[in-house]
């Protein structure tokens, strides 16, 4: 099995507070609202969104993915941070044992937000993932993270 890990980070106006509650607390009702044409649904199979929920994504009709199952890891309300790991779904390619993804906001000095999601892949045998696989990965959570952001500049008092 092999192992590769990578970071993003980015820098919002947002606060992390407003930020974390929208993406991560709300995301089951929000995120399918903003992005339709990518996820259908996301739901709750098992718990209430707490560590050790299982989640399930449900993408869109045409869309070259399914589903997706992950497991909460990690949420603290606190310091911003939550960690899931992927463990089920066509994200996983037959070719991956499984996803984590840990995020973690924190208060810039303008009032806004620097956030780093540390992604890390656990491969199958000698599967090696392209650039390009890595930088589609990449680009899916960037997009879902600027729709959010655009989401609350719209709306300053959403989320407060």
């Amino acid at each position: 099995m092999g192992v590769i890990t990578f970071t993003e980070e980015h820098t919002s106006a947002i606060c992390p507070k407003r930020i974390f509650k929208a993406s991560i607390l709300d995301s089951n009702n929000l995120i399918p609202k903003l992005l339709p044409q990518v996820i259908r649904s996301m739901e709750f199979l098992q718990g209430n969104g707490g560590v050790g929920s299982i989640k399930l994504i449900n993408f869109a009709e045409g869309s070259n993915l399914k589903s997706l199952k992950y497991q909460i890891d990690e949420l603290n309300e606190e310091t911003y941070s939550y960690r899931y790991t992927v463990v089920e779904g066509d994200t996983l390619m037959d070719k991956l044992e499984k996803i984590t993804h840990a995020i973690k906001l924190e208060a810039a000095p303008d009032g806004g937000t620097f956030s780093r999601v540390t992604s890390t892949y656990y491969t199958k045998g000698d599967f090696l993932l392209t650039e390009e696989e890595i930088k589609a990965g990449k680009e899916k959570v960037l997009g879902v993270y600027k729709a959010v952001e655009a989401f609350l500049i719209q709306n300053p008092s959403a989320y407060a």
